[in-house]
């Protein structure tokens, strides 16, 4: 092939919470970039069919990842290393919601999403560090939540564990500094998704309407910002946290 090498040629990326919606754009994105992808996701079939969608077995593998088990996130891990000779990238991204206001959530609700998204990404942290700094080179992608930083009525858990992720974030990218490891996070705003699609319509509008650019986020808007902190176009950054939001919460 001729021409213009892309972003990820030669690179591999772990993509968690692959099977769909953000993470399934991300790794969309990054197979574009020449990258290959393990997807980790709780749902196998799911998983299965999106590594086939990428490409099948040379492009894409799936395996089941519960990320808030650090033996499942290893062996995803481990899974990039073997099946693909490296890890370059890692996103962290599963997660999930279970929104209730605090008189009606429950503490299962409550620890259930702590357990997905911070432990869930301090796990994949730590694995893929544990990689990357005997390569002394890696990128690692946080997925946080404009929720982290505004706080939403009925998401004490989900807001509290975003906003966690930033904090994360930031101390993660002082660890790894040294060694050649990046650490970012992104914060998107209201994305178009199955899971925000499930809204009531009304509620739906009001939130488009709070965004200054008038309308809902696309999944590869976000996916576009993850290939920036994922590839060496954002080889002086660390630590940082970028709103993907169409500018609703400045």
């Amino acid at each position: 092939m001729g021409g213009q090498v892309s972003l990820l040629t030669g690179r591999t990326a772990v993509v968690t919470g692959g099977a769909q919606g953000l993470g399934f754009a991300i790794a969309q994105r990054f197979v574009a970039e020449g990258a290959r992808v393990v997807l980790g996701d709780v749902n196998v079939d799911a998983t299965q069919a999106a590594a086939q969608e990428l490409g099948g077995d040379d492009i894409a593998r799936a395996m089941r990842c519960d990320v808030t088990n650090s033996g499942e996130v290893d062996a995803l891990v481990a899974a990039a290393v073997d099946g693909f000779g490296g890890l370059d990238v890692m996103v962290n991204n599963a997660g999930i919601t279970r929104d209730a206001t605090m008189r009606k959530m429950t503490e299962e609700q409550f620890d259930q999403v702590i357990a997905v998204h911070l432990k869930g990404t301090w796990n994949g942290l730590r694995a893929a560090s544990a990689v990357m700094r005997e390569n002394k080179s890696g990128a690692i992608v946080n997925m946080s939540s404009i929720s982290g930083k505004v706080g939403m009525i009925g998401q004490t858990n989900y807001s509290a564990a975003k906003a966690g992720i930033v904090g994360m974030t930031k101390a993660a990218a002082k660890e790894l500094a040294y060694l050649g490891v990046r650490v970012n996070a992104i914060q998107p705003g209201l994305i178009r998704s199955a899971m925000t699609e499930a809204m009531p319509q009304r509620i739906w509008d009001s939130k488009v309407a709070e965004v200054p650019m008038g309308r809902a986020g696309e999944p590869d808007e976000v996916a576009n910002v993850a290939l920036f902190l994922a590839s060496d176009l954002s080889s002086y950054m660390t630590g940082t946290v970028m709103e993907v939001t169409g500018g609703r919460h400045l």
